[in-house]
């Protein structure tokens, strides 16, 4: 009897299935790390009483009892944290004397080694039909998707001086405008009990300069990247900043017009909703997988929309489409990060950042509704512009593509009033400060369109429209 005729999903040995004959308990880790590498995967089924041609002959009762206590010996011994195993039983024949043995290895939540003696541990990963020792690199990143690249308590205690960028993001977005307090920061868990900030905390930490909080902006001339790039920027550094930095890009490249009212009046109406474009970023950083090396966010912006491509692939069982509009469940990749952004109340817990998308769109034609694209390890947060190809005399403050440096800084001004100095120039992508003075404020100032706040040597200056 062939297993297929027990099993019918069961075809040959792969990521979720291997045969055995029997198992040998005088050299326990050829079988073993089956085992391991199952639980560092997805879990997965051992057959045992097959063959390697997939002949299902089976064993009888008292060898499936020793085959049982055999696992559990080597799983009590030699399988480090203990993995959890289920088993299931198929007769092999009518008289019901010999049976398959399934033993079910359920996902385990932290990286599993198989230990021969105190210093001699080895991770296993499952293969294409075998088992093989992780290599270090691959061992990091068993160990991030294991346990999240944020939820790992530091040796760095939590001080308000050291997150002022992230007090600040809360101070914008929180309705009462206030900052969380130590005690709200451990219930979320966001902060130890001892006062220790988690891995994820630390990414919004003011002089955090890590590569994974990379986010790269570009304004593309046309449909697609074969037209010329009108306007770039490159981000990193801590989470708030590099959030508030590119929702500024975004900003300073949407065009803004005017709608008829039925009244007879006119609307203000952005190309992109703000609180959509907020929301995508939000998910993007949110849900990006952090322990894919060398990626970053891609925002894109093109004649007709904007695309935001995070690294990391579609967690949900089903595939986009197939979700009611607007009622896309919520997993958390990174339960802290997704914490941070909560508290600064621009995450909800409910899982609605997508609704509101779709709420801010709800005027617009079934064609520029948001949607989301699914490429093999990355995920496209689409938005449309809703004043492309609109009557250009209902346009009534088109931003051309081609505006000087000078009016993005008085646009920026105008949107978010006050702003230093050295957060213009960053913004405009600008790398010597005296030639952005030279170039932009200065002739500003004796214009008398903006003027400065401050001493004209401190790039903590405020720049403000007059």
């Amino acid at each position: 009897m062939k297993i297929t005729e027990l099993y019918s999903d069961v075809i040959t040995e792969d990521m979720r299935y291997e045969y055995k004959t029997k198992l040998n308990p005088e050299n326990p880790v050829k079988w073993a790390k089956t085992i391991v590498g199952f639980a560092n995967g997805d879990g997965g089924l051992l057959f045992v009483g097959v063959s390697n041609n997939r002949e299902a002959f089976g064993l009888d009762l008292s060898e499936i009892d020793q085959t049982k206590n055999l696992i559990s010996i080597v799983n009590d011994r030699h399988i480090f944290p203990h993995v959890k195993i289920s088993y299931m039983l198929r007769s092999v024949d009518e008289d019901a004397e010999k049976f398959i043995l399934a033993v079910k290895v359920t996902p385990s939540h932290s990286v599993v080694r198989y230990r021969e003696g105190d210093f001699n541990e080895t991770v296993y990963i499952k293969g294409d039909g075998n088992s093989t020792p992780a290599t270090p690199e691959q061992i990091i990143s068993l160990g991030k998707r294991k346990f999240g690249v944020d939820n790992e308590v530091s040796e760095i205690k939590y001080a308000k001086t050291a997150w002022t960028e992230y007090i600040n993001l809360c101070r914008q977005y929180r309705e009462d405008g206030s900052i969380p307090s130590l005690k709200e920061l451990q219930s979320e868990e966001v902060v130890s009990k001892d006062g220790y900030a988690k891995s994820g905390f630390l990414m919004f930490k003011d002089d955090y300069d890590g590569d994974d909080s990379l986010i790269s902006c570009r304004l593309w001339k046309g449909k697609n990247k074969t037209g010329p790039v009108l306007d770039s920027g490159r981000y990193k550094g801590s989470i708030a900043k590099v959030f508030k930095s590119a929702l500024l890009f975004i900003e300073r490249n949407t065009r803004m017009g005017w709608k008829k009212t039925s009244k007879g009046g006119r609307l203000k109406l952005w190309a992109y909703p703000m609180e959509a474009v907020r929301e995508a970023l939000v998910n993007a950083i949110a849900h990006r997988d952090y322990s894919i090396s060398g990626t970053q966010i891609d925002i894109d912006i093109y004649d007709d929309r904007i695309d935001i491509v995070s690294p990391g692939s579609w967690l949900l069982p089903r595939k986009y489409e197939e979700y009611p509009l607007g009622s896309i469940p919520s997993i958390r990749r990174n339960t802290i990060i997704a914490a941070c952004l909560d508290v600064a109340n621009l995450m909800e817990r409910g899982g609605t950042g997508f609704q509101t998308m779709i709420e801010s769109y709800k005027n617009s034609p079934k064609d520029k509704q948001p949607g989301v694209l699914i490429y093999p390890g990355f995920l496209d947060l689409r938005l449309f512009d809703r004043l492309y190809e609109t009557v250009s005399d209902e346009i009534a403050d088109p931003l051309e593509y081609t505006v000087s440096d000078k009016e993005k800084v008085i646009r920026l001004l105008k949107r978010n009033g006050p702003m230093p100095v050295r957060e213009l120039q960053a913004l405009l992508n600008y790398r010597n400060r005296g030639v952005f003075l030279d170039k932009i404020i200065n002739p500003l100032i004796n214009e008398g369109i903006i003027y400065r706040d401050g001493s004209p040597k401190s790039p903590r200056t405020l720049i403000t429209l007059t």
